[in-house]
């Protein structure tokens, strides 16, 4: 069991040239078409990352994200993914397998478009405090009257962001915004498939008991075939929000398997967006036993049994 209790916040490999650290992703450069994506243990909440991580939060989000990888182009023939396995290099040696495995995948090289594509199906989070502000999500007008947690009467909404770098805050964007930063191309491609990637994995996790209230997608180019091709992590209790539809209601803030505990326990403390903060064990253990939970509930796997090697 100490392999569960294992906590990685930094990485560092000797083998290939690090070329980028995001809030939870080390990338490092195998060759000029691939990727190592390396998931560590770290979180953040309201675009600052906590000082101490949550024990195998990588590999949950790394083996998460495989599954969808995996089962989305079945859902939708035409997708395409960066994923090509969760198999390291071969000029990894094998001293340095245990550390990386399962918490690593290797992935299609790609220009990324600088927008973070999200999709909310339910009126919550940001978006709640703005529509009661001003009626609007995402500077659009919405239909008077929601509730808290309602799911949005016309469906699933397109509300982009801004991709910020570690350390800044992405910003809320208008679609008409966002189609000027990626260029009108493939603005409508982008929206057309987080729409169709939001409406897929929400159906299908319906089947299991949980609520998608949003997520967000992240989209590259492949500049060979001109196609825009599903990127980063997906689907993962950093990316979404996930509910226990058992317990839902509407009216009220929704009890979640996702960042939610902690968002608001350093809502709570007056913590949110400071920097340097370490959570407290509870809030660790807690945090990373609702993300387990939601692996189990979406790929019917026990997560002692998906961290085995």
């Amino acid at each position: 069991m100490a392999e569960l209790d294992t906590v990685v916040t930094k990485t560092s490999l000797e083998a290939l040239p690090k070329i980028a650290e995001g809030k939870v992703r080390d990338l490092y450069e195998v060759d000029s078409k691939t990727l190592l994506f390396v998931a560590s243990d770290r979180i953040s909440a309201y675009d600052v990352i906590m000082e101490n991580g949550v024990p195998s939060k990588g590999k949950l989000l790394t083996l998460l994200s495989a599954h969808w990888f995996k089962l989305l182009p079945t859902l939708i023939p035409d997708l395409r993914t960066h994923f090509l396995t969760l198999s390291l290099p071969s000029s990894i040696p094998g001293s340095e397998h245990v550390k990386l495995q399962k918490r690593s995948m290797q992935v299609r090289r790609l220009k990324i478009f600088p927008i973070e594509a999200i999709v909310r199906g339910y009126i919550t989070g940001s978006a709640w405090k703005e529509y009661q502000r001003s009626g609007t999500v995402h500077k659009m007008p919405i239909v008077a009257g929601l509730k808290e947690s309602e799911a949005f009467p016309q469906g699933a909404i397109y509300t982009p962001s801004t991709k910020a770098e570690a350390g800044q805050n992405d910003e809320n964007i208008s679609i008409a915004e966002a189609a000027e930063i990626v260029g009108p191309k493939y603005a409508q491609k982008i929206e057309d498939l987080a729409i169709k990637l939001y409406t897929s994995a929400r159906d299908y996790a319906a089947e299991r008991g949980i609520i998608i209230a949003d997520s967000k997608f992240e989209f590259g180019l492949d500049e060979e075939s001109d196609e825009v091709v599903l990127v980063d992590e997906v689907l993962t209790p950093d990316s979404s929000r996930f509910w226990p539809a058992d317990k839902y209601e509407i009216g009220r803030e929704q009890m979640s398997y996702d960042k939610q505990y902690l968002r608001d326990w350093l809502t709570s403390e007056g913590l949110k967006g400071k920097q340097g903060v370490k959570m407290p064990e509870e809030v660790v253990n807690k945090t990373a036993e609702k993300y387990r939970e939601a692996f189990e509930k979406l790929t019917g796997q026990k997560w002692v049994d998906a961290v085995k090697t």
